[in-house]
């Protein structure tokens, strides 16, 4: 794993940002919606709804998300070495609630198949990302995750959108680029 160099960060007298107003922002942009998937004790599969989730590079291929310190499966995250981004399809908004409800068993119920180090690759997905972990670094409440890609399938489903605090679909109208 590379070693961390983190960055000197510049400290002004500026007031804080108030977290409803930067939360307000934030939803002004329209986010994929995807299931972060990894194993945890016994190998035992462990997953979470996120909108945290970007591209770094297409060459080495690496992706980033972040997690929360306070999330119950950072231990599962930090200690696997591997998890799967699965890029949620349209048809999969109770899939998206039931991951991101607290519960003992969030696959209850779920169909998936066994990935990159065995991890879940829920089916009906969109896409799925099959991800090494590449490095981890520190982002204030949370940590954040680069995975260097390792296996991709696709599939012509739409995916699963949020904006604004609801989840929305694609017109599937194409725009002239």
């Amino acid at each position: 794993m590379p070693q961390v160099m983190p960055m000197p960060v510049i400290q002004d007298a500026e007031p804080a940002v108030k977290t409803a107003d930067l939360r307000a922002a934030l939803g002004c942009f329209a986010t994929g919606v995807v299931v972060v998937t990894t194993l945890g004790d016994q190998g035992a599969p462990v997953g979470l709804t996120i909108n945290s989730f970007n591209s770094v590079s297409l060459d080495p291929a690496l992706i980033l998300w972040s997690l929360a310190h306070s999330a119950p499966s950072i231990g599962a995250f930090r200690d696997h070495g591997g998890f799967v981004i699965n890029i949620l399809a349209d048809d999969q908004i109770e899939l998206c609630k039931q991951f991101a409800r607290p519960s003992d068993n969030k696959f209850d119920g779920v169909m998936f198949d066994a990935g990159y180090k065995r991890v879940p690759l829920i089916a009906g997905a969109a896409a799925h990302l099959e991800c090494r972990t590449y490095a981890r670094y520190p982002g204030g409440d949370h940590e954040i995750y680069v995975g260097e890609v390792v296996g991709i399938s696709t599939t012509e489903k739409p995916p699963l959108v949020f904006h604004r605090g609801r989840f929305a679909m694609l017109s599937g109208t194409a725009v002239q680029s």
